[in-house]
């Protein structure tokens, strides 16, 4: 379970990534580039289910997760305009862990010394990472990331109840392809796209997206929702790595400090939920 949940983990910071490169490098505008990816995680999903080895399976439509998937691409997309890959992912994903933390608290899952130990350990790892050195985000633009992390915690809630991963997940894009298209109008923008901005849109829809969501609600059901949380807070170093190799930035002291936070408050989570 633990290589699916840090592969899982690495396509999530993928999705920052190749966003971020992708519209930062004017390949491509981010209504086309959410379009692009749902519709590539549709069709991927739809393949696979045809070639599983239990083609009797019936796709699970719900249209509430679809619109939640639907608001969180858009949200991201547009948001990683003007935000950074690093700071994008924390907002992103520190707005999943503090929504998932509540829920889970309401569902009365027992926080314990351990477990509280590591969530604190890993909040602090990921503000130690990003406050101290990033610039204010651009104030619309980070309502938005929020906005996009409210709908992503809702969409790992869901999941857990799911009894079948790829069949949810399939119908999940399936109807977040029209409410893409649509809700993509909306905005007043000049559409564009080149190659290597289709390339990067196709990537983070059919694998970064598709696959690993499939992959991700195979996990849930038999995560805590705090757990399900933590975990994420791997994203923001993962994608703060992505931009070192990617977009040239600098690896520092205070990102290997931070890193080692939240991996380690991460494994007492992990532990605690054992335990």
């Amino acid at each position: 379970m633990t290589g699916k949940i840090i592969l899982t983990m690495l396509a999530f910071a993928a999705n920052s990534v190749l966003c971020r490169v992708a519209l930062t490098g004017g390949y491509i505008d981010p209504a086309t580039f959410s379009d692009v990816r749902i519709v590539s995680g549709a069709l991927f999903l739809v393949v696979l289910m045809s070639v599983r080895k239990k083609p009797a399976s019936k796709i699970h439509y719900d249209w509430r997760s679809g619109l939640a998937l639907t608001l969180y691409v858009l949200a991201m997309s547009w948001s990683y305009l003007q935000i950074d890959t690093g700071t994008g992912a924390l907002l992103l994903f520190g707005t999943v862990q503090t929504a998932m933390v509540i829920y889970g608290w309401r569902q009365g899952e027992n926080v314990g010394l351990l477990k509280g130990a590591g969530l604190f350990l890993a909040v602090a790892g990921t503000v130690l990472l990003l406050l101290p050195g990033a610039h204010a985000p651009e104030p619309t633009s980070a309502l938005m990331m929020i906005g996009s992390g409210l709908a992503w915690a809702y969409y790992s809630v869901k999941g857990k109840s799911m009894p079948e991963a790829i069949p949810a997940t399939t119908g999940n894009f399936i109807l977040a392809v029209p409410f893409t298209l649509i809700l993509s109008l909306l905005p007043s923008v000049d559409r564009f796209a080149s190659a290597p901005g289709l390339l990067l849109a196709m990537t983070s829809g059919a694998l970064a997206s598709g696959a690993a969501y499939a992959l991700w609600y195979t996990l849930l059901p038999r995560m805590k929702a705090m757990t399900a949380s933590t975990v994420q807070l791997s994203v923001p170093c993962l994608a703060t790595l992505g931009g070192v190799v990617l977009l040239g930035e600098t690896f520092s002291l205070r990102m290997l400090l931070s890193m080692c936070a939240v991996l380690l408050g991460i494994m007492m989570v992990i532990r605690a939920g054992r335990a």
